[in-house]
């Protein structure tokens, strides 16, 4: 049995994301940018395999296996042997990484149990870190040029306190900038009907979780394919705000490490009244 202690998360965990958002940065800075197409036809970079091989490098020195994007496909009868693992997407958002616009993330996340303990994403673009504390808190930093000590971070972090929406304000709604279907468009109509003044807001990557965490979004519902690895971590982020990350159908939270690696529709709501 593996000793998982809380330290162990950050220690790995938070220098392992600024890395590999330093290699997707050199990446960006490269001329050329060069794009293939996977098995199930979405995109992928010489930023996404990078960011990969850093984390993966750094991470299975703690002796915890990584279920990475880019990794292997490591089939259930193995993966359901482990008791805990970390669970990685190197580049969330290389739509938003190939277009420019900035909002693509590293995610890394420690599963126990089918559920998200601990939870780290980093914003390249903005050297900005969300990540969550031994204590079930959220809290966010700017990482410093040079800065790869955990300790640092942590000295320099502060708990994210989610702004207030005032009474009266506008339903705001923040959807996917890349993967927007007509089930979630017909979702947010039927939301218009009862709060004709809503506010939709378009995102990139787990940036929507982040949003949902600092409370500058009301609800992000998803109603389209998402993998574990891309909502890992924002389950844990956005859990530690006292939001809530829920299946559509039965309004229970998302489980990890199931057969599929596919998630069901979902959506996050924020914290109780």
């Amino acid at each position: 049995m593996i000793a998982v202690t809380p330290g162990l998360f950050a220690d790995s965990a938070l220098p392992a994301a600024v890395v590999a958002g330093e290699e997707i940065m050199r990446v960006l800075a490269e001329p050329g940018l060069q794009v293939r197409e996977k098995a199930d036809l979405s995109p992928v970079t010489e930023a996404d395999m990078r960011a990969h091989r850093v984390i993966t490098s750094k991470l299975m020195d703690t002796g915890i296996p990584v279920l990475s994007e880019e990794g292997r496909d490591i089939p259930y009868e193995e993966r359901r042997k482990w008791e805990y693992y970390w669970l990685v997407d190197p580049l969330d958002g290389t739509r938003e990484f190939i277009d420019g616009t900035g909002e693509f993330t590293v995610n890394i996340a420690l599963i126990g149990g089918g559920d998200p303990l601990f939870g780290v994403i980093y914003v390249p673009v903005r050297r900005e870190m969300f990540f969550t504390g031994t204590d079930g808190k959220l809290f966010s930093l700017r990482i410093p040029e040079g800065c790869l000590d955990a300790g640092e971070m942590e000295r320099l972090a502060a708990e994210v306190k989610p702004q207030e929406q005032k009474p009266g304000s506008p339903l705001r709604v923040v959807a996917s900038r890349s993967h927007l279907n007509e089930e979630t468009r017909a979702f947010i109509g039927l939301l218009k009907k009862e709060h004709p003044d809503l506010l939709t807001v378009s995102r990139g990557s787990s940036l929507k979780f982040c949003m949902m965490a600092r409370g500058e979004a009301d609800l992000y519902p998803r109603l389209g394919k998402t993998m574990e690895w891309d909502t890992a971590a924002g389950q844990a982020i956005a859990r530690a705000a006292g939001c809530r990350v829920l299946r559509m159908a039965d309004h229970r939270p998302l489980r990890y490490n199931k057969p599929s690696l596919e998630n069901p529709w979902f959506v996050v709501i924020p914290p109780p009244l």
